[in-house]
Order: structure tokens, then C-alpha cells, then sequence
């Protein structure tokens, strides 16, 4: 792996062992064999190119908030895009790499009082997490307001995808079927009032603050919404808010969320998932599909 790397990085770029619950907003998971973080695209590339010729294997994440990572943590090469942060404002275009906070993209957006991303000002990801799931909060999604998208493909090459080709939909997008990794975002806003964006993002911000479990790690919003339902709703009518595993519990604050409340590991979270999935099936007959991605080697939970 050091004969790959070692022409591509700065030393302090590539940990090896590295704790992945350092990365994560659940603050659980085992260790990265290998864990690199890249500043340009140019280095993605290569480091891309030189892991498929080894075959070795390649996990990317950006700030873990939709993430737990088994116990027995990742086989490989775990590249971190946090480095890859650059928002550059063009007009009404907004243009921001995969490892920027969709969060500080909105405030951005205030800024310039581009209208559009008040959605995302409590959207705790990263720009590639949010345009992966099409993430969106009160009324608004990734969807709404992207232009086109930067990815690297499989085989290392960049394509520019107008928002057509990415066939977004809820909480999906054809990125993960491709095994694309996004890079870059443009996002086609609206020129606005600043108060008026600002008394928006202001009211989504309280909003989050109360319904939302935040003095507690989580993952964020555990379940996609099922069809006619509300996840949070099923859970809660289904006796389980308040349920603990180990050191994860269902959130008393909103039974769609799983808090880390005393050193949970990710198996107390996966057990707990499948405890709430398997009651709300037999009481109501709703399959929970899971929001949050579970990674890591197979030899564990």
C-alpha cells in the first residue's frame, strides 16, 4: 500500500490503522487499514487508478453523517474527501466540491442572497453525501436546485452529468448504482432579499434545534419515509421510543433517530435497527427502509 501512496501524497496525508469513529457523527467504528485525504482532484484520480490496478479496495466517505461503520472497521483504502472543500460563486451558480458542508454552502448562498439551498442550512453532510441521497429537509431537496455535477467514474475518469443524467429521486440518485464518486456540485440559484432567505434559514434552524435529538452523536434520520406513513410516527406508536441496545438508544426526543447515549458500538445500532424494522412490520406491516448506510468488513457487524 506505502509503494502506492508514496508518490501521490504528503506523509501527513496517509494514516494507517486510523480510527474510522473519528470521522463519523455517531462516533463509532473500527479502523481504516489505510486512510488518505486528498486536496485536488488530479490526486483522487491517481490514487483511484493506482488502488484498481492493485485491486485493492476503496471506500469513500465524507463526514459520516449518514454512516456507521462495523466494529470490525474497513478493508483497504478509505479516502476522506474533507480536503476537497472549494465554493466559488458565479453569479447566481454556485459551485462547491464534494467536501464542503452543504450547511456552509447555504450560508454562502445568504451571503450572496442567492435563494434556493434554505433547505440545507440544517442539513449536517457534506455536498457529494447530500447530491449522493438527494438529501432534503423542509420542502426542499438537492434536486430543486442543481445545475449539473462532477463524478469520477469506476475506472478513474471525471464526467461532467447534467442533472437529468443523475435520475434523482427520494433519498436516491444514480450515483451509488454507478459507483460514481461526486466531486463537485453546481448549484442554479436565485437571486433574493437577505432577510427574507435569512428569516427562512432562521426558522428551519429552530425547527431542527427542537425537534431533533443534537446533544446527542447520531447518524441522523435512521429510516427513508415509507409510502403513506411517517417513520418516526410507526416507531413511536410501536412502544419503542426510548429503546436501548448497549449504548444506543431510540431518541425520546424523535423516535426517527438513534442516539449514541453511552459508548454504543455499531453493533448495538444495527441490532436496534433491525428490533425497530421487525416490530413495526408485525404491528403495522410497513417495511422501514434504512436511510443510513451500513459499511465495513463482512467478517462482522
Amino acid at each position: 500500500m506505502k509503494s502506492i501512496l508514496k508518490d501521490v501524497l504528503e506523509i501527513n496525508d496517509i494514516r494507517f490503522y486510523e480510527p474510522v469513529k473519528n470521522y463519523t457523527f455517531t462516533k463509532l467504528g473500527g479502523e481504516a487499514d489505510v486512510l488518505i485525504t486528498p486536496s485536488t482532484f488530479e490526486e483522487i484520480q491517481l490514487i483511484y487508478r493506482k488502488a484498481k490496478e492493485n485491486k485493492v479496495p476503496i471506500t469513500i466517505i465524507g463526514n459520516g453523517t449518514n454512516l456507521i461503520v462495523k466494529d470490525s472497521g474497513i478493508a483497504g483504502l478509505v479516502i476522506s474527501l474533507k480536503k476537497l472543500n472549494e465554493v466559488k460563486v458565479n453569479g447566481h451558480i454556485i459551485k462547491a466540491q464534494a467536501g464542503a458542508n452543504i450547511i456552509d454552502v447555504s450560508r454562502i448562498a445568504l451571503n450572496e442572497t442567492l435563494s434556493g439551498l434554505e433547505f440545507a442550512c440544517g442539513i449536517p453532510g457534506t455536498v457529494g453525501g447530500a447530491l449522493c441521497m438527494n438529501a432534503g429537509a423542509y420542502g426542499g431537496q438537492i434536486s430543486d436546485v442543481l445545475k449539473r455535477a462532477t463524478v469520477l467514474t469506476e475506472s478513474g475518469e471525471l464526467l461532467l452529468l447534467e442533472k437529468e443524467d443523475l435520475l434523482l429521486g427520494y433519498r436516491k440518485s444514480i450515483i451509488s448504482q454507478n459507483n460514481y464518486v461526486v466531486l463537485q456540485a453546481e448549484f442554479e440559484l436565485q437571486h433574493g432579499h437577505y432577510l427574507q432567505i435569512k428569516e427562512k434559514m432562521d426558522e428551519n434552524t429552530r425547527l431542527r434545534e427542537q425537534k431533533q435529538p443534537l446533544e446527542y452523536p447520531s447518524c441522523g434520520s435512521v429510516f427513508k419515509r415509507p409510502p403513506g406513513y411517517f417513520a418516526g410516527k410507526l416507531i413511536q406508536d410501536s412502544g419503542l421510543q426510548g429503546l436501548r441496545i448497549g449504548g444506543a438508544e431510540v431518541s425520546t426526543k424523535h423516535a426517527g433517530f438513534i442516539v449514541n447515549v453511552d459508548s454504543a458500538t455499531a453493533k448495538d445500532y444495527t441490532d436496534l435497527i433491525q428490533v425497530i424494522q421487525k416490530t413495526v412490520k408485525e404491528k403495522y406491516g410497513v417495511n422501514l427502509e434504512t436511510e443510513v448506510i451500513v459499511i465495513g468488513k463482512e467478517d462482522e457487524i
